[in-house]
């Protein structure tokens, strides 16, 4: 067994929402990850997930919890209403659970209930050991082989055409250094000339034509952030397969019908 396989990990679930969330109203809850399928609450998938991975510790629950989704959760926090405030939230409470110094974090939104514990066992094992940030990528046509027809957000790369996880990997005692930055960015993400200015011209332009590298870009978050980020290419398409509509809940539904018993 190597050194990754021996690690147990801490991990930030990230459940809460916007209580005004037309998509969660329309399916009689309070938020997104409460939201029925396969007859439970997609989150209830999720930790189940990271439970069966055998590779995770102690889970730190950010939003609200129904009876059910309890008993896998080692403390709930109160959604503090931006993703940013909630991973926060999230690591200050696992530090409340004896969270050790350099033990790094898996942070994971509360939407991918079709992950499965070898998903997440992978990852971790394949997370480089020296990175203070992790992003899980999956490739197009990864995607789309596993699940037919199914419509992501996808970034064209030199490397190949690639959706962002739903879960990734950080040193939290790196997050007062980077976290102030990543505010910028995600301010900054609808403004093109603002964020031209934060990662380059040079950068957007060569991202924009697909001309730019995977070591290229995180050559530049790394130093964006002042961390070592790294893009891990992962095989596993639901780590890259939210349910944001109707249409990804009910391909969550034949999938998780058709599978009953995952690992």
């Amino acid at each position: 067994m190597n050194r990754q396989a021996e690690t147990r990990w801490s991990a930030v679930v990230l459940g809460g929402g916007d209580p005004g969330d037309p998509f969660a109203a329309a399916h009689g809850v309070k938020v997104k990850p409460l939201i029925p399928v396969a007859g439970e609450p997609m989150a209830l998938h999720v930790l189940r997930a990271l439970r069966g991975s055998e590779r995770v510790a102690r889970v730190a629950y950010v939003g609200p919890l129904t009876p059910t989704l309890e008993g896998h959760v080692d403390v709930r926090v109160t959604d503090h209403g931006t993703l940013l405030s909630n991973l926060e939230a999230g690591v200050e409470a696992l530090r409340g659970l004896g969270l050790t110094p350099g033990e790094r974090v898996l942070v994971v939104t509360a939407d991918v209930p079709m992950l499965t514990a070898a998903d997440v066992r992978d990852v971790l094992d394949s997370a480089p050991l020296d990175a203070g940030l992790v992003y899980p990528v999956v490739r197009r046509e990864i995607c789309e082989a596993a699940y037919p027809g199914v419509k992501r957000t996808y970034a064209r790369l030199r490397d190949g055409t690639f959706t962002g996880g739903n879960l990734f990997i950080l040193d939290p005692a790196l997050i007062g250094q980077f976290l102030p930055r990543l505010r910028e960015v995600l301010a900054a993400r609808k403004a093109p000339l603002r964020l031209a200015g934060l990662i380059g011209w040079d950068v957007l332009l060569r991202l924009l034509t697909g001309r730019l590298s995977v070591r290229q870009l995180e050559e530049r978050v790394s130093g964006l952030l002042g961390v070592k980020a790294c893009a891990l290419v992962t095989p596993h398409a639901a780590v890259g397969t939210d349910v944001d509509k109707d249409a990804d809940l009910a391909l969550a539904e034949r999938q998780l019908s058709a599978a009953p018993a995952r690992s």
